[in-house]
């Protein structure tokens, strides 16, 4: 037997809705024919976008006129619920806002959470998660019971984005009732790293240096190739442990989850918590001088050289492409 219905917990960026919220719906479409979007925000300049995903109605807040989204729209959702519109199920993505806000709404509905999943079933055994665990090593498969709505949240990339022709979503108003000194909190300033080309999490292509790169000053070829092949430059832990790049570059356990087209790992010997964030990626090239290193384990293709030889003249070529 099918779900019923399905939420899922949408965002937007630069006016339209995050590749993680269209993954969602195309996953919630293929469980059910009743999807719907939940926005923290005004609906309006993503409803087509929405619809043309697979939901049909999008519940909206409206402006949050500043507030933290994690009181405001956990609280929304309660209420929507409490009027007799409860979904089997909600889902969220793998990130700040959706872990927070399917926090709070777990506490309301005194409902268990399954966080960091990769893929979801309705089987006979009811609604059933698929969880990667000890490194990704073992997948885990987590039948939820009792009455939903059941909350998920899933790793980025988990699903492939994919257009259902559908029509724009119905906009249903789902006002935030008084959250009290819970919802006093409001966000103040917002710093944005600065960055050019895709997100890291997002990109097509993903090139990551490792400290078989030496110094940090070499870094800067990762960020050349990257630029060149029109993607995203991500890190091993131990250089961004080192303070050669940012948090945000890092790829792994503790970093991002990546699923590229292409994953180029220049200089990285591959420990597990590394390959746990990007050996999903469809290819997968590691250029390494040691042709013992563990990465090649999982690479498509394997180079074994130098990297302070081998970037430059993989750049040199596309230059001259």
């Amino acid at each position: 037997m099918a779900l019923n219905s399905i939420w899922v917990f949408a965002q937007a960026a630069n006016g339209a809705p995050t590749p993680g919220t269209l993954e969602l719906l195309t996953k919630a479409r293929a469980l059910t024919s009743n999807v719907a979007a939940f926005v923290g925000g005004d609906a309006g300049p993503i409803a087509a976008s929405l619809g043309d995903h697979g939901a049909t109605t999008v519940y909206a807040t409206g402006d949050l006129a500043g507030r933290l989204p994690g009181p405001a729209v956990s609280a929304a959702m309660k209420a929507v619920i409490d009027g007799g519109s409860a979904p089997d199920a909600i889902f969220f993505p793998q990130n700040y806002e959706g872990r927070d806000i399917m926090a709070r709404l777990s506490v309301k509905l005194d409902r268990t959470v399954l966080t960091n999943s990769i893929d979801v079933a309705h089987t006979a055994d009811g609604t059933v998660a698929t969880t990667p665990i000890f490194g990704g090593n073992v997948l885990v498969t987590t039948a939820f019971t009792g009455a939903g709505p059941h909350l998920v949240s899933f790793r980025p990339k988990s699903f492939a984005a994919e257009s259902s022709g559908g029509a724009a979503a119905t906009v249903v108003a789902a006002p935030v009732p008084d959250t009290g000194a819970t919802g006093a909190a409001k966000v103040l300033g917002v710093h944005v790293e600065q960055s050019s080309g895709p997100k890291l999490d997002e990109a097509d292509v993903v090139v990551s240096g490792g400290r078989g790169l030496g110094e940090a000053g070499k870094y800067q070829l990762v960020e050349d190739l990257a630029g060149l092949l029109k993607g995203a430059a991500g890190a091993s832990r131990a250089i961004v442990d080192a303070g050669w790049v940012p948090y945000s570059y890092q790829v792994g356990q503790t970093g991002k989850v990546v699923k590229p087209n292409v994953y180029i790992a220049a200089g990285i010997s591959g420990a597990t918590q590394h390959m746990v964030g990007m050996k999903g990626s469809k290819n997968i090239i590691a250029i390494n001088k040691d042709k013992e290193a563990p990465i090649f384990g999982v690479a498509d293709l394997g180079i074994v050289g130098d990297v302070h030889k081998v970037l430059p003249q993989l750049i040199e070529a596309l230059k001259g492409r």
